[in-house]
C-alpha cells in the first residue's frame, strides 16, 4: 500500500504518525519549505519519502505522482490549488481525503465556501479527516457526509511524551516547579503579550515566587522582567531540558484550531491554563480537573487564573498533572494510522 500526503508545513509529530503509518505501507509527501520562524531539524523514518514542493513545477509534479501510484491520497487543506489540481484526476479512484483543522465560525468566506464546495471539494474529495468536533461541524456545513468524516487527525508523539512524564514527575511530586510555560510562536495571535501583561500585573499585585518561561520566536519583541526568561527558539529534542524545571503549561492563543502542543504537555504532566479559542480543549482540558480555560483576549481572566494556580498546593498541582497526562492518551500514532486504513478498506468495500 502506497500513501501520498499532499503538505503544507509538516511538523515532528506529523513525522512521527507516518513513521508509526510507515510499518504498513510506503509514505511520500509532497511538502512546502520549512518555516524560516520555527526552522525544525527533521528526521526521516526510512520508509518514509520526502519531496520539497518548490524543487517541481507543475507538470513536474503530476508526473511524480504517477510515478508514487498512491493508493490514497491525503491533502492537507485547499489552501493549495495546485494540490487539489493532482487530486481530482484520482477522485473515485481512490480514496482522496481532505484533511481541515479550521472551526465553523458562520462568516460571510466560509457561507461562500458551504454554497461553492461541490464545485471545488466535493468533486476531488471523498472523504474528510479532521482534528476534532469544531472541525467536523465545518466539513460537514461543506457538505460531507457524517459518515465520510474521520476524527483524530491531529496527534503527538506520544510515546516521547509520556517518557518526559515518567522520567520528571518523581522529581515534581518531591517538589513541584513554581514555574508557568509558553511554547509557540511570538506573534500577536498567540496571546503572548497578554500573558506577560498578566503575569507581571500579578507580581505587581501579589509578588511570589513563580516565574514564566517562554520558548519561541517571532515578530513580538521579548519583553524584559526579572522573573520572565526567554530562550529563543528551541528544537525538540532539547525541550525535556527545560520543560523539567517548568511546571504549568500556558496557551494564550487568540487563534489556534487545535495545537497539539496541548496534547504534548498535557501527556508530559503538566496542569493546563489555555484560552477559549485553544480547539484541542475538547479533548485534552476538563475544567477544574486538570486545569483551567479564560475567554480568549481576557487579560483580567487570565490573571485570576494564574493567581489561582499560585494558591494550589504541591500536592493539588500533581493530581491535575497526573490528570492531564491520562486524558492525553485517548490520541495515538496506531489510532492515527488505522484510521488511514480504515478509509482505505471502507472506500473498497463499495
Amino acid at each position: 500500500m502506497t500513501v501520498l500526503f499532499l503538505y503544507t508545513e509538516i511538523a515532528d509529530y506529523f513525522i512521527k504518525c507516518c513513521e508509526d503509518l510507515s510499518k504498513t505501507a510506503d509514505v511520500h509527501i509532497i511538502r512546502w519549505p520549512v518555516n524560516k520562524e520555527a526552522p525544525f531539524v527533521f528526521s526521516f523514518p526510512e520508509k518514509v519519502t520526502i519531496y520539497d514542493k518548490n524543487k517541481y513545477n507543475y507538470v513536474e509534479l503530476e508526473t511524480l505522482v504517477k510515478k508514487i501510484a498512491p493508493d490514497i491520497i491525503i491533502c492537507s487543506g485547499w489552501i493549495d490549488k495546485d494540490y487539489l489540481r493532482l487530486v481530482k484526476p484520482y477522485y473515485k479512484k481512490i480514496p482522496t481525503v481532505l484533511s481541515c483543522d479550521t472551526h465553523w465560525n458562520g462568516s460571510l468566506k466560509q457561507h461562500v465556501a458551504k454554497i461553492l464546495s461541490r464545485f471545488f471539494l466535493l468533486n476531488k474529495f471523498s472523504y474528510s479527516w479532521v482534528p476534532g468536533n469544531s472541525q467536523l461541524a465545518y466539513v460537514k456545513k461543506l457538505g460531507f457526509d457524517q459518515n465520510k468524516i474521520k476524527k483524530g487527525f491531529y496527534c503527538c508523539d506520544l510515546e516521547k511524551f509520556n517518557t518526559i512524564y515518567e522520567a520528571q514527575n518523581p522529581a515534581k511530586k518531591k517538589a513541584f516547579p513554581k514555574r508557568f510555560l509558553f511554547v509557540g510562536r511570538y506573534y500577536d495571535f498567540k496571546g503572548i503579550t497578554d500573558l506577560w501583561e498578566a503575569f507581571i500585573q500579578l507580581q505587581n499585585d501579589a509578588p511570589n515566587e513563580w516565574e514564566l518561561w517562554c520558548l519561541g520566536t517571532g515578530t513580538i519583541a521579548p519583553i524584559e522582567h526579572s522573573k520572565i526568561k526567554h530562550f529563543g527558539f528551541v528544537q525538540p529534542k532539547d525541550l525535556a531540558e527545560i520543560t523539567q524545571k517548568c511546571g504549568v503549561f500556558v496557551l494564550p492563543s487568540h487563534f489556534e484550531p487545535w495545537g497539539v502542543v496541548v496534547q504534548e504537555y498535557a501527556a508530559s504532566g503538566f496542569p493546563l491554563v489555555t484560552s477559549s479559542a485553544v480547539g484541542s480543549n475538547e479533548a485534552f482540558l476538563t475544567e477544574n480537573e486538570n486545569g483551567y480555560s479564560f475567554r480568549s483576549k481576557n487579560v483580567t481572566e487570565l490573571k485570576k487564573i494564574l493567581k489561582k494556580i499560585i494558591t494550589l498546593s504541591d500536592p493539588e498541582l500533581n493530581d491535575m498533572a497526573l490528570k492531564s497526562h491520562q486524558l492525553a492518551q485517548k490520541i495515538n500514532p496506531k489510532i492515527w494510522t488505522n484510521t488511514v486504513l480504515e478509509i482505505y478498506n471502507e472506500f473498497h468495500k463499495k
